[in-house]
């Protein structure tokens, strides 16, 4: 027992040290990216989405080599052809870049403000992303529906995460109401995405722990299902997935079960 958690002490400044080298790493290399792309944007979208996926990969490799963290894809099988909206548990800033590499067109529902960002946003909006105003409520709403049916329409693919921002693993679930009427408006099939992400990387804090961070794309959800029905299976799945995706993780590294015990009241 005391070597146990000798070992966990001697562990702490390594996972410290190790964090702090891939953070510096993953923002030098985004910055760089984000510089040299620059000529690529002549190519418009096809461009952005080369530097976004050379961004994604390059990021997924540094966290393995420095932080011993690999991303695992499972269910890529699962993925459908042309357009249809990807519904994923958003846990971590992770699954934010290392979802990339399964995406070839890809529009993400993010808030309107990151288009400002000097440089970044530049690529948000060649890339032709879809910002919303959040507090415009009900005609952000309507702003999402008709920049979506543009998106489906062109054979592209929409990231949305249902519960609109970021949620510790085994907190609550709020999913909210934009991914159901945005369903049912479009017509179009949702492939639900399941993920562990947030037990690695959290939402606060830089640490970026060691281990296999699974990234899962379930059986696509077909056009046509009643709205309320689809909301609730669309939930369901996603956290009945995700909660297995935690369990195996904390059966391999017990370490991890801390995290899942901290879980949200509200």
């Amino acid at each position: 027992m005391v070597l146990a958690v000798n070992l966990r002490t001697a562990a702490k400044p390594m996972l410290i040290l190790r964090s702090l080298i891939f953070n510096l790493a993953f923002y030098v290399n985004l910055i760089v990216l984000m510089i040299l792309g620059l000529p690529m944007m002549l190519f418009g979208r096809k461009g952005v989405f080369f530097m976004a996926k050379l961004w994604g990969s390059t990021s997924v490799w540094w966290l393995e080599k420095i932080c011993n963290l690999r991303v695992e894809y499972r269910g890529v099988e699962n993925i459908p052809k042309g357009g249809y909206i990807i519904a994923v548990k958003h846990q971590s800033f992770l699954e934010t870049f290392s979802l990339l590499r399964y995406s070839p067109d890809f529009a993400i529902i993010m808030k309107k403000q990151l288009m400002y960002i000097p440089m970044f946003g530049l690529y948000l909006v060649v890339g032709k992303q879809i910002g919303i105003d959040r507090q415009r409520g009900h005609s952000a709403l309507s702003q999402l529906i008709e920049q979506g049916r543009a998106v489906l329409g062109a054979g592209r693919q929409i990231y949305i995460y249902p519960e609109g921002t970021r949620r510790p693993p085994g907190a609550r679930p709020m999913y909210k109401f934009g991914v159901a009427a945005l369903y049912e408006a479009t017509g179009a099939p949702c492939l639900p995405v399941a993920v562990n992400t947030g037990l690695f990387w959290g939402r606060r804090g830089f640490r970026r722990r060691p281990g296999t961070a699974v990234i899962e794309y379930l059986p696509p959800i077909p056009p046509g299902v009643d709205r309320d029905a689809f909301a609730a299976r669309l939930e369901s799945e996603i956290e009945a997935a995700c909660a297995r995706l935690n369990e195996e993780a904390v059966v391999a590294d017990p370490s991890l079960a801390s995290f899942l015990a901290e879980r949200e009241v509200a």
